[in-house]
């Protein structure tokens, strides 16, 4: 492959697969920080291996997903298992949120321009459920090659002798491993969530009411568009509670959320916002990225990712708001 001996050539190809292989690394590890090395490490070995690629064996991208792969899965060797607070243990009972858990217990979340890849609205509607919060979370709980042969397959179309050449395996290896893994999503899948659609106005106006209720610590607002089985979480924090109305009265009593404000951005395929709050100054500062799921026509889900401000650029969120 005449691309592969000119160096220029090679990185233009090879980086050309960042986002695919953003996409992929991350369905496997659930971390964007974890994405982001594995991405890189794949592409520095792509690049330093280059010589050893044979087009007349692989497709460039199956050779450089059996990179990724094998990076990944030495990655999940010694790693916990990513979560979310709810699948930690059941819903708290009071506002005690606890000690922190160490960050890399929990899933983290990835902004939606590294997400998407596809064009037709079909395959649009097939990745938004892929990267939802809930599912990324469900996927940690297969074993890591039952994971990559369940994403390579189902979700980014590898024939099965391709996932056979990145897995290091057969095909009918590979075929089991789909089935463990289908079987097992199956018995735990998350509940459907309304598609989010950043052009639907009754959404539009819904999540607006919301950042209008939640800025002025309205109750009574709150508590209309929270579903009655509506769940919030605080990661670092393994604390969580179920109930539109507690999570309302929680919201409107807080006095640590007196001044903060709501800007709308996307996250995992869902609403999101960035949470500003004044700092000493009284300036607005970057200070969580919050991911909110609705369902019938209310929200039933709300994450809010404390520490997340350092983040705010990748989500398309500025430093400081303007009011």
């Amino acid at each position: 492959m005449d691309a592969m001996n000119d160096t220029a050539l090679a990185f233009e190809e090879l980086e050309s697969l960042r986002a695919p292989l953003t996409r992929y690394c991350y369905r496997l590890l659930g971390s964007a920080a974890d994405t982001d090395d594995a991405v890189q490490e794949t592409l520095i070995r792509a690049a330093h291996n280059a010589d050893r690629y044979d087009p007349a064996r692989a497709r460039l991208t199956t050779w450089v997903h059996r990179i990724a792969t094998n990076i990944c899965i030495d990655l999940l060797r010694s790693a916990q298992r990513r979560a979310l607070a709810v699948d930690l243990g059941p819903a708290s009972e009071g506002g005690d949120l606890g000690a922190p858990l160490p960050p890399e217990r929990f899933v983290e979340p990835m902004p939606d321009r590294r997400l998407f890849g596809a064009e037709d609205p079909g395959e649009v509607a097939v990745e938004r459920e892929t990267v939802r919060l809930a599912f990324i979370a469900l996927l940690q709980t297969l074993p890591p090659r039952q994971r990559a042969a369940l994403v390579l397959r189902e979700i980014l179309s590898f024939s099965a002798r391709e996932t056979a050449e990145i897995l290091d395996t057969t095909v009918a290896a590979v075929n089991s491993s789909l089935q463990r893994a289908r079987v097992a999503l199956q018995t735990d899948r998350p509940e459907p969530a309304d598609v989010f659609d950043p052009a639907d106005a009754d959404q539009r106006e819904l999540l607006r009411r919301y950042v209008t209720a939640f800025e002025s610590h309205d109750v009574a607002g709150l508590t209309a568009l929270l579903r009655e089985d509506a769940a919030t979480s605080m990661p670092p924090f393994a604390w969580w509670i179920r109930g539109g109305k507690r999570i309302a009265a929680l919201i409107g009593d807080s006095e640590a959320c007196a001044g903060d404000r709501l800007v709308p951005t996307a996250v995992n395929g869902s609403a999101g916002f960035g949470q500003y709050r004044p700092d000493n100054e009284g300036r607005l500062a970057p200070f969580a990225v919050i991911l909110v799921e609705l369902r019938d026509r209310r929200i039933s889900e709300s994450v809010t990712f404390l520490g997340s401000g350092e983040r705010f650029a990748e989500f398309g969120l500025p430093d400081h708001p303007d009011r």
